[in-house]
């Protein structure tokens, strides 16, 4: 097991070359700085910042015992030769199930899937706009008019990533009304979205009774701040005639800011660890299709054998042990819930008897209580 210092080490420096190359790309992609907007400095340092932030965290996380063992068995089971066709197939469904319907929040609750989803789908498009313009990746130029005049073309743009040329469109159509708006599309969506994850936290006396500032309603205040900022910079520009635009520009940034400063500490963070739940999803297929543990006292099959004995190997890894010496069970993850559950009440009925003096009996078919609850513990290993 990793020791706390070189897990830091190892996450600080992943987290310093994830930024690097995040810069470095900002470079290359706006042809050193040619169309980097020198007033989105702020947007562009507080990112890589995030994304130092993010890279850390997630690379602390993954070398979490329990976080390691899904990681490590979910690759590979998913390219075990057996089953690597059969995952092929199967990933774009988890794909689009987990993560473009969000079907696992539906289950739960309509609402709280209609909130989920409009909020992500709102992010998703914002962030597919926003960075791009912010790196200088994408740029827009009036091309060259095809009459015999000569000059630029007013009416249409160019579409330049990375310094490409690729297609051109007309600003009066549809796809220039599409693009040049697809921020305020955005912005409804994630609106939309904030009203009804607070109308459920004002209403739902379950969540308020867990619910903390900090990871329930800030990260929606800021959600709803930028986008709300961001709309009422398109209403100024567009038909208040720039009123106040100066104002509301550095409110938006502010606002921008801070959720990118807030994105790797905040609920924000489970966005990138939910992909790894596919991972999690394969892992149990291939334990409902693979070898079952049998339970060493009602020798009835429980669980995944896999997942058995990498529990096992967790609790050791966390200094956890819960073996069983000199017994047949070997260790307490080998018995089976129903049997455990038996187990603790005959444990509880044990202690009655020896409390009122009475002579403590044995049931047959049940395992030795006795030997399990006075066996001498194994040392822990950490």
């Amino acid at each position: 097991m990793p020791t706390p210092g070189s897990e830091k080490t190892r996450s600080i420096v992943l987290g310093v070359i994830a930024s690097g190359l995040v810069a470095a790309s900002i470079a290359v992609g706006s042809r050193n700085l040619a169309h980097f907007d020198a007033a989105l400095v702020g947007y562009t340092f507080a990112t890589l910042f995030a994304v130092f932030a993010i890279v850390y965290r997630y690379s602390m996380w993954l070398q979490r015992p329990p976080t390691a063992m899904y990681w490590r068995r979910g690759w590979q089971v998913f390219l075990s030769r057996d089953r690597l066709l059969g995952n092929l197939a199967a990933w774009p469904k988890r794909v689009l199930g987990v993560f473009a319907l969000n079907n696992f929040i539906f289950r739960r609750s309509r609402p709280r899937w209609a909130a989920h989803w409009l909020i992500m789908w709102g992010c998703v498009v914002a962030a597919a706009i926003t960075f791009p313009l912010v790196f200088g990746w994408i740029h827009f130029q009036t091309p060259p008019s095809t009459g015999g005049g000569g000059g630029d073309d007013f009416e249409r743009y160019r579409v330049f990533i990375f310094g490409f040329p690729t297609f051109s469109f007309r600003i009066g159509s549809l796809l220039g009304g599409m693009i040049f708006h697809g921020l305020v599309w955005a912005s409804f969506l994630v609106i939309a979205g904030v009203m009804i994850a607070m109308r459920r936290r004002m209403k739902d006396h379950g969540a308020g009774a867990v619910q903390q500032f900090a990871e329930d309603f800030l990260p929606l205040i800021l959600l709803f701040a930028v986008s709300i900022t961001g709309l009422m910079l398109t209403a100024s520009y567009t038909w208040m005639r720039g009123y106040a635009y100066d104002f509301l520009a550095i409110i938006h940034a502010a606002c921008v800011i801070f959720t990118l400063l807030w994105l790797p500490f905040g609920k924000f963070f489970h966005i990138f660890q939910r992909p790894a739940q596919i991972g999690v999803a394969f892992y149990k297929d291939a334990g409902r299709t693979g070898d079952q543990a049998v339970c060493r006292n009602c020798e009835q099959p429980f669980a995944s054998k896999m997942h058995v004995e990498d529990l096992i190997e967790v609790e050791r890894a966390l200094g956890y042990s819960y073996e069983i010496p000199n017994h047949s069970c070997g260790h307490y993850q080998h018995i089976c819930p129903r049997c455990r559950r038996l187990i603790m009440a005959l444990a509880q009925g044990r202690l009655w008897q020896a409390g009122r003096g009475r002579e403590v009996t044995a049931r047959p078919g049940i395992v030795d209580v006795a030997a399990i609850m006075d066996a001498e513990p194994a040392p822990a290993q950490r």
